[in-house]
């Protein structure tokens, strides 16, 4: 088949190796306009770009997907199927028909649930334990269409968003070949989703990553991992003067608890606890967790044991919720 690929992320960079050694012709690749910047000011080539730029491919990066002028690039490009993943548009009715099969569709979780520009960040920040990838035939909702098949993983449990995105990646370039094989032979059974079943993966703001230590240990720690490699999970260290400085806690783990002030929970969430050498941990409102990297404003990555040494950390330090 003739195929059209729209997709913009890291996510969509195996898929789009898959489908280049594959028996399927590539014919134009379709990518948002790049917007990051590196530390020189240069704009950097999205993920997919990148890739593609290896293949010497027709790439296009139109401000909208929906357009006449877009429309245009499609139809010339004569595709039997769209393949869209990671792309960050909603392609329109108007644009789906442009391709003989219309678009197949690979999201990064098990719908119903998730659905939504970051599905992978919330999975884990809820703290479930497995999820999966889901490939549907596109219609004119948001990841709303038929399931045309679906695969499952356990999600581990430090598992960040950075590594379970790699996995689920790989894993799903091989469910669309699957699918996309199974459609040529007709044997493709379609199931409309549950909409009662049906949650959300909002995009992610810079608030998301703010620590409320009111929260338990398990929950703030499945923040942590889930808000890598951004907005990353940050906090206010209070010492005893001074004013409180921004951190953003890189790595951090759900403390065994060690004594019974620890299994007192009428602490206030926050106070750092110190009973030994290099041990950076921090009441929760249920539960203690451990810091094992955080970065000051500012300032490199540091261990627990450097911020210990380097901060004067006491009994008395806390962490706060807010800079106020």
């Amino acid at each position: 088949m003739r195929i059209v690929m729209l997709g913009t992320g890291a996510y969509a960079v195996p898929l789009l190796a898959e489908l280049y050694a594959s028996a399927h012709e590539v014919v134009g690749v379709f990518t948002r306009p790049e917007t990051k910047k590196n530390k020189k000011g240069i704009i950097c080539p999205s993920p997919v770009r990148a890739r593609a730029d290896q293949e010497a491919a027709k790439v296009f990066s139109p401000p909208d997907i929906n357009t006449v002028s877009s429309h245009a690039l499609l139809s010339n490009l004569q595709p039997d199927l769209f393949i869209v993943c990671d792309y960050g548009q909603i392609l329109s009715p108007e644009t789906l028909s442009l391709a003989s099969y219309g678009g197949l569709n690979l999201h990064a979780s098990l719908l119903p649930k998730y659905r939504g520009a970051a599905p992978i960040h919330w999975a884990i920040y809820h703290g479930e334990s497995q999820t999966g990838n889901t490939v549907i035939q596109m219609n004119a909702g948001v990841d709303a269409g038929p399931i045309l098949a679906q695969q499952t993983t356990q999600i581990g449990s430090t598992e960040t968003t950075v590594d379970l995105e790699s996995r689920l990646a790989t894993m799903g370039s091989v469910l669309i070949l699957e699918t996309m094989e199974r459609m040529t032979r007709g044997t493709l059974d379609p199931i409309t989703q549950n909409q009662g079943e049906m949650t959300r993966a909002p995009k992610l703001q810079k608030k998301d990553g703010q620590i409320d230590w009111t929260r338990s240990a398990i929950e703030i720690s499945n923040q942590i991992r889930a808000m890598t490699p951004w907005p990353k999970s940050f906090t206010y260290y209070c010492a005893n003067s001074g004013l409180p400085l921004r951190i953003i806690v890189d790595n951090a783990s759900v403390r065994p608890v060690k004594s019974l002030s620890e299994r007192d929970n009428s602490g206030y969430p926050g106070r750092v606890l110190i009973d030994e050498l290099d041990d950076l941990s921090v009441q929760t409102g249920d539960g203690v967790l451990a810091i094992n990297r955080l970065q000051p404003a500012g300032k490199r990555i540091l261990t627990a044991a450097e911020f210990l040494r380097g901060y004067r950390v006491n009994a008395g330090s806390r962490f706060a919720n807010s800079s106020g």
